[in-house]
């Protein structure tokens, strides 16, 4: 597949970059950030959605800084899952994303950022082509959604990266810069339920860094993920569980998240708390599973039916909290 022409700019510093992003928008012109490429140019392969500027952030050094509470957005994947500055659980998550290879060079802030993914788009141009657009990639048809016909307001694609639901568990905020300044949130709050629109970045934003809470040394539990193999794939279902323990019967407090299920990552606040109400052990992980298990809504788009993604979602669930039931949890 040919690379589609662009023209590359590689500012060595993060106000070089907002300027650059701010004379684009100011003159409406169109244009990507790329950090790692591993997700950005096999899509300009496909030729999806493909911008005539991409600005590099590879020289940017002020997105590289990683401690304990401090992730930046260019941290490679790679150092996060073997630094001993990471979390246990978020290297445990960032060690099953793809490969070695894609892990050298995929960076948080790109899987954090990562496009949305749907068999019917992730292809290359001359399939879409002879099955006709979507609605995702329409190349100005105005294509309907091929997953879900005649309700073309709404995109559908998944969102398949890993580290989002344990940063989301470990209350992660996000930090983002633009051309209207600095701003920060929840990074529970910077995704948006639309398979296009994925998250609230405005024109000339990019992703800095993430910070976590003082004590997040004190949350331990385990990330569970279903893929078709052991390396490379995105997961079909992913589920991130953190607790804190209290020393005597149950989990002090108690976090689940989801990804791979629907356009954002979800973090699951209302079944959790019904399930460590009166706390029972095996018991409430069943029922705290099952209750994850109705809440998701997979669509028809990726390897997995819907319906064995929920059914593992609930396997995963119990997987990923049978720690809370070792002795002194």
């Amino acid at each position: 597949m040919r690379m589609p022409p662009f023209k590359l700019h590689t500012p060595s510093n993060l106000d070089d970059a907002i300027t650059l992003a701010r004379d684009f928008t100011t003159n409406n012109i169109e244009f990507d950030w790329v950090a790692g490429g591993t997700d950005l140019l096999p899509n300009y392969k496909w030729h999806l959605n493909v911008k005539s500027n991409v600005i590099s952030l590879a020289k940017v050094r002020e997105l590289t800084e990683h401690t304990e509470t401090h992730i930046g957005a260019m941290v490679r994947l790679h150092n996060l899952a073997n630094s001993n500055l990471t979390h246990p659980v978020l290297a445990k998550a960032a060690e099953t994303i793809a490969s070695v290879m894609v892990r050298r060079s995929g960076t948080v802030g790109g899987n954090i950022c990562l496009d949305t993914r749907c068999y019917w788009f992730n292809q290359t141009e001359q399939w879409r082509e002879s099955i006709d657009w979507c609605h995702k990639c329409d190349c100005g048809t105005d294509a309907d959604c091929r997953v879900i016909p005649n309700q073309n307001t709404l995109c559908v694609a998944t969102y398949q990266a890993d580290l989002a639901p344990v940063l989301m568990c470990l209350e992660a905020t996000i930090h983002l810069a633009g051309p209207e300044g600095s701003r920060s949130m929840d990074l529970c709050d910077f995704f948006e339920l639309d398979g296009m629109t994925r998250n609230v970045l405005k024109s000339g934003e990019l992703v800095t860094h993430l910070t976590l809470p003082e004590d997040v040394a004190a949350w331990e539990g385990d990330y569970q993920k279903l893929r078709q193999r052991e390396s490379w794939d995105f997961p079909e279902a992913g589920v991130a569980a953190l607790w804190k323990k209290n020393g005597k019967r149950g989990p002090a407090e108690l976090r689940v998240a989801t990804t791979g299920l629907e356009s954002i990552p979800v973090l699951h606040s209302d079944e959790v708390e019904q399930a460590i109400t009166n706390w029972s052990g095996n018991d409430s992980i069943d029922t705290l599973a099952e209750a994850i298990r109705k809440s998701v809504k997979p669509v028809q788009n990726t390897w997995y039916t819907p319906s064995y993604r929920r059914k593992m979602v609930k396997v995963l669930t119990r997987r990923a909290c049978a720690g809370l039931l070792e002795e002194g949890n």
